[in-house]
């Protein structure tokens, strides 16, 4: 159930933007996996520091992802294909996490 419902969000985000690329990418940027997540793990315990701590933490981890959706235009604007600009972005996510991750606690972040 839990993963058909987020298939078929991300197929509607997909279909959208294939049509109205800017309300495609409003869609997809809506944080309804970080909602549904929050709906089912409180359902499945409701405990209030438990949630805090997840949505805190996802809070942090949005911000090195940013990042990715500035880099990817730029790529391609600048005539590099989709796949080496998806790859690069993704990278940059992935060495940005991991920084984040490290980088975080020392700041008394809770992640």
């Amino acid at each position: 159930m839990k993963a058909a419902l987020s298939g078929v969000m991300i197929a509607i985000a997909s279909t959208l933007a294939k049509r109205y690329p800017g309300f495609g990418a409003l869609v997809a940027s809506l944080p309804l996996v970080s909602v549904i997540a929050m709906i089912w793990l409180w359902s499945d315990k409701p405990d209030a520091e438990d949630m805090a701590a997840h949505s805190g933490a996802t809070f942090w981890y949005v911000l090195p992802s940013v990042p990715m959706f500035l880099l990817i235009p730029a790529l391609l604007r600048h005539g590099v294909g989709f796949w080496p600009a998806l790859i690069a972005g993704c990278a940059l996510t992935v060495a940005l996490y991991a920084t984040m991750t490290w980088l975080g606690p020392r700041f008394g972040l809770q992640l």
